[in-house]
C-alpha cells in the first residue's frame, strides 16, 4: 500500500526542507490539500524541480475549470476532485494526463460515483472531516470500502483522514492503494519511525475484530443440514473468496470448505469419484476468532498457527457466525 505525506499537517517546516525530508525516507506520493486556492501551484513549482515524488493533488472547488490549465502546465500525477463540491458534470481536457480521482465523504453514498466512471481512475474516501487535519477516522467507511470494490473492481482506492498504523494495517488488508496520512506522519517527531508503523503488521491496536470483518450478508454460506456437494461448490465459485461457510439451522458455525479441502477430498476419493460427498471435504473444527478480540490479539492467534491463514471465520460467544476476515489483499499488498 502507498503512503501519502499531507505536506500541509505539518506547520513548522518549510515546503522545501519537508519535501527533502520525506524524499530521504522513500515516502510514496506527496499529498497536496487544495481548498480552492490556485496559489497552491506556486509551491508545486518549488517541488517538481527538487522532487521526483509523485505528487497527488485533491481539489476542493465548486468551480474545477479554473485549475484546468494550471493541471495541463504541471501535469501532476493524481489530481482528485471533491464531487460535494462540484455544480455541473466533470469535463476534463483530454491535455490533462493525471490520474483523476473523486473524493466523497463518510455521509454520501457509493453510487453517487456511477456518474463518474468513465473519467475517474480512482476514489478517495474521506473519513474525517475534508480540509481539517487530526481528525479520527470514520469506522463506518470500512463497510463503504468493501461496497466500492465490489461495486468498482476496476478502480482503485484512495483513503484520506485519522489514518494511523492500527487504521492503515486494516486498509492494507482490505485492499487500499494509497492512503493519505497526515498529523501522524508529517507531525511526528520522528517522521521515519510513524513511516514504518504505517508499513508495518506489528502493531498493538484496540479496533476490534467485528469493525471491519466481512458481515453475514457479504459471505458464501451453506447450510449443514440440507446442503449437498454442488451447493458448498457454487458458493465458493461465486463469492470468488477461496471458501464457503456451514451453519446450522440456528447460524451457528459447523464448519468451512476451502479449494484445498475439495482437493484434499478428490485425492482421497480419486478412484472412486462418484462416491464423493459434502462431508468429504468439510473441515468440520476450522480456526476462527471471536467478534471481541483486537487486531492484536488476532495477528498473535495467526503468528502463531502452525500452518497460513488465508481467512478467518467471525463467531460470537455462542457460536453464532458473524463475521470472517480474510487475508488476501494483504498477502498480495505485501
Amino acid at each position: 500500500m502507498k503512503i501519502s505525506a499531507s505536506i500541509y499537517s505539518n506547520k513548522t517546516k518549510g515546503v522545501e526542507t519537508l519535501v527533502r525530508e520525506l524524499d530521504d525516507l522513500k515516502v510514496d506520493f506527496l499529498h497536496i490539500d487544495c481548498n480552492d486556492d490556485l496559489s497552491v501551484f506556486n509551491d508545486i513549482e518549488i517541488i517538481q524541480p527538487i522532487s521526483k515524488t509523485p505528487i497527488d493533488l485533491h481539489i476542493i472547488s465548486s468551480e474545477p475549470e479554473k485549475y484546468f490549465a494550471s493541471l495541463i502546465k504541471h501535469q501532476v500525477d493524481f489530481v482528485t476532485f471533491q464531487h460535494e463540491n462540484l455544480k455541473a458534470p466533470l469535463r476534463l481536457p483530454k491535455e490533462i494526463k493525471s490520474k483523476i480521482g473523486i473524493a466523497i465523504v463518510t455521509e454520501t453514498p457509493i453510487t453517487v460515483l456511477e456518474q463518474y466512471k468513465d473519467v475517474m481512475d480512482f476514489v478517495l474516501f474521506m473519513t474525517t472531516t475534508p480540509g481539517k487535519s487530526g481528525g479520527m477516522f470514520n469506522k463506518e467507511n470500512f463497510k463503504k470500502i468493501r461496497d466500492f470494490k465490489l461495486a468498482f473492481p476496476d478502480k482503485k482506492i484512495h483513503v484520506d483522514g485519522g489514518v494511523n498504523d492500527e487504521v492503515s494495517f486494516v486498509l492494507r488488508n482490505m485492499g487500499v492503494y494509497s492512503v493519505v496520512s497526515g498529523s501522524y506522519l508529517v507531525n511526528s517527531t520522528v517522521i521515519g519511525h510513524a513511516l514504518h508503523n504505517l508499513r508495518n503488521d506489528n502493531i498493538q491496536s484496540h479496533i476490534s475484530v467485528s469493525e471491519f470483518m466481512m458481515n453475514v450478508e457479504e459471505l458464501p454460506i451453506v447450510s449443514s443440514h440440507q446442503s449437498v456437494l454442488i451447493d458448498a461448490l457454487e458458493s465458493i465459485e461465486k463469492y470468488c473468496l477461496g471458501f464457503t461457510l456451514m451453519v446450522d439451522n440456528d447460524g451457528k458455525l459447523t464448519g468451512l470448505i476451502s479449494n484445498a479441502d475439495v482437493r484434499k477430498g478428490l485425492i482421497r476419493k480419486i478412484n472412486s469419484l462418484n462416491e464423493l460427498s459434502i462431508k468429504d471435504v468439510i473441515n468440520p473444527n476450522p480456526i476462527k476468532i471471536v467478534n471481541t478480540l483486537t487486531i492484536s490479539e488476532m495477528l498473535t492467534l495467526v503468528k502463531n498457527s502452525k500452518f497460513p491463514i488465508l481467512y478467518l471465520p467471525v463467531v460470537d460467544a455462542e457460536n453464532k457466525l458473524v463475521g470472517a476476515i480474510t487475508f488476501n489483499n494483504l498477502i498480495k499488498g505485501e
